[in-house]
């Protein structure tokens, strides 16, 4: 099964809100199917952002999830469309690096950002989400401040967000976990 397909499953089988068939036709429309997650970190390569969205969904479930207190359609959500705002946003380019054996410049290809829409990251993902889906409060929360200290800086109002709302703890440790240890070596430009 490849990344998107396993994706389209989960997506399929528990998020069944109102709206999610229209985000998921719109999805498709995007490149968020073969667009890498990063630049030259975690799942740099083709696929790598919805290969990253399935890993950090299945380490919320495998880590995180308990049948009595928690909801499956909300980690479904957070865990397959926390990083939305990284559709439209990498094209590859080529830039000139020195081959180290031959001495000769080589072209070689790299994703640069190229941002269609600078909105922020967490906070542009729950944006684009609500177009076309109402989230829950703790799903807005849990999307806008997943990237934790990497990425908003006011740490008193991440603290309050984690305290206040489990679901934005258990998507962060998933994302680090799945960023840092599961998709260590999935760069095809660093090979980290």
């Amino acid at each position: 099964m490849t990344p998107q397909e396993e994706f389209i499953e989960i997506y399929n089988k528990y998020i069944t809100r109102q709206g999610a068939d229209e985000l998921l036709e719109w999805l498709k429309r995007t490149d968020f199917f073969t667009a890498p997650a990063s630049s030259k970190y975690h799942c740099a390569c083709e696929n790598g952002l919805v290969m990253h969205s399935v890993s950090v969904f299945n380490t919320m479930m495998e880590k995180h999830y308990d049948e009595e207190t928690d909801n499956i359609e909300s980690f479904a959500i957070c865990g397959l469309l926390h990083d939305l705002c990284k559709a439209q946003f990498y094209k590859v380019s080529s830039r000139n690096v020195k081959n180290e054996k031959t001495g000769q410049w080589e072209k070689v290809p790299y994703y640069a950002i190229e941002d269609q829409f600078p909105y922020g990251h967490g906070e542009k993902s729950v944006f684009l989400i609500e177009r076309k889906m109402h989230l829950k409060i703790d799903e807005a929360m849990a999307i806008r401040w997943h990237m934790g200290e990497f990425g908003d800086k006011n740490s008193n109002t991440i603290s309050q967000a984690y305290d206040k709302y489990p679901l934005a703890v258990k998507l962060h440790l998933a994302d680090l976990e799945s960023t840092f240890l599961r998709e260590k070596g999935t760069s095809q430009v660093n090979n980290r």
